[in-house]
């Protein structure tokens, strides 16, 4: 990651290596925080807009609202600032990350006095599956990492300390040669991928989780059934089994990160032809005119900077 200039903390601008935290800090040592990514994209036009800025500030103040953490910010305030931040670092387009971390006045598990903090920090970020994977696609494993029932974390808040989950997966799959892990539930259903949501198709009919499973409940997720319904087809959420998959036209993955990334190969079985689906294909395309392209539809997820 390239160090830019600015890191905005507790309300002010700092210099890139000023922004520091204390070795004690609660949120380190347990995990106790919430945060967001967001993408910023250079359009068309040239303007810089930040992609569901406020549905992704208000799923922040719900995943504090989970873990009873109060920000100290307005939800207004932080739309501003992740604008300010791009600014700041010179960047028309990027990934933005708010994080809301507990202090280190206080250790042990119960800390209730401990002070809310909030930070945004800005980068440089390309495909994160990489440009080869957006245009032909990933090869994807069935993790032996559980994702966890869904009264065990609170799977609707993006928690910090969740992803050791995800990370674990990932390590998994990674170290055996692949590109991407996919987590099934405590059930053995399909979740989702480690930072992904997932979508498959069959029979023209694309289908993906239901929130009532322990998946996070994606804004790129709404952006993908939201477009697809759009363009005509037909979107059911529900429970997915692990073989369902294999035997699917179509497999995507989604999220601010990975946008639209087809899966070409699920534990060493072919999906479709073994390249970007016509379905996959529409959507993906539908969604980069959306986000960078100079149509107005949609303006309303679009934030200028």
């Amino acid at each position: 990651m390239d160090k830019l200039e600015a890191i905005w903390l507790d309300g002010k601008m700092l210099p890139w290596d000023a922004a520091k935290v204390h070795v004690l800090t609660h949120t380190m040592h347990y995990g106790v925080g919430a945060f967001e990514g967001i993408r910023a994209y250079k359009r068309a036009s040239g303007e810089t807009a930040i992609f569901r800025l406020r549905e992704h500030i208000q799923r922040l103040f719900d995943s504090c609202k989970i873990l009873q953490l109060e920000i100290p910010h307005s939800l207004e305030a932080i739309e501003k600032a992740c604008a300010e931040v791009l600014v700041a670092n010179k960047l028309d387009a990027g990934y933005l990350r708010p994080l809301v971390y507990l202090g280190d006045e206080q250790m042990g598990l119960y800390a209730p006095n401990n002070t809310v903090h909030l930070t945004i920090i800005a980068w440089r970020w390309g495909a994160y599956l990489g440009d080869d994977g957006l245009k032909r696609g990933i090869r994807a494993k069935v993790s032996s990492f559980t994702r966890a029932h869904v009264n065990s974390t609170m799977a609707k808040g993006k928690i910090v300390g969740h992803y050791v989950n995800s990370i674990m997966a990932k390590r998994e799959v990674k170290n055996a040669g692949y590109d991407e892990a996919i987590m099934l539930d405590s059930n053995g259903y399909v979740a989702e991928a480690t930072g992904e949501n997932l979508f498959m198709v069959r029979r023209g009919v694309i289908r993906t989780p239901s929130t009532a499973q322990c998946i996070l409940e994606g804004i790129t997720r709404d952006s993908v059934m939201t477009l697809a319904r759009e363009l005509g087809y037909t979107v059911q959420e529900g429970l997915i089994s692990r073989d369902e998959l294999y035997t699917a036209e179509e497999v995507f993955l989604c999220g601010t990160a990975a946008e639209i990334t087809p899966v070409r190969e699920i534990d060493n079985r072919t999906i479709g032809t073994g390249t970007v689906g016509p379905v996959t294909a529409r959507i993906q395309a539908r969604y980069f005119e959306v986000v960078r392209g100079s149509t107005d539809d949609y303006a309303h997820w679009r934030s200028p900077v």
